[in-house]
């Protein structure tokens, strides 16, 4: 991945007709840290940024980590809230299950 790198800012700067030591000497950096770079053996991100800036290209890096449009913490949330049994309902529940099983039990009888 790095060497695919390099060989991008390398096309880049051969596109713009640039030698080396120009984009070096734009960056900020050494002629020897922009042939790494562009060899892909070792630079750092440092590099790489000040490099595509002396190339203008730093909308280059955008592309790469888009800016977030929704954020997920303002998205109301689709489930409703729990609803936990309390002890009044539990009872309810429970007298409602008594009356059902006794009128089952007298139609049956009924019969």
């Amino acid at each position: 991945m790095e060497r695919e790198i390099g060989e991008k800012v390398r096309a880049l700067r051969l596109q713009r007709n640039l030698d080396q030591a120009t984009v070096a000497e734009q960056s900020g950096i050494s002629v020897r840290a922009l042939r790494n770079l562009e060899k892909g053996a070792g630079s750092t991100l440092r590099t790489l940024l000040v490099v595509m800036r002396a190339l203008g290209r730093e909308h280059w890096f955008e592309s790469m980590a888009p800016v977030a449009t929704i954020n997920p913490l303002s998205l109301p949330r689709k489930s409703a809230q729990r609803q936990r049994a309390t002890a009044t309902s539990v009872k309810q529940a429970q007298e409602a299950s008594r009356k059902l099983t006794f009128l089952a039990k007298r139609r049956a009888a009924i019969k």
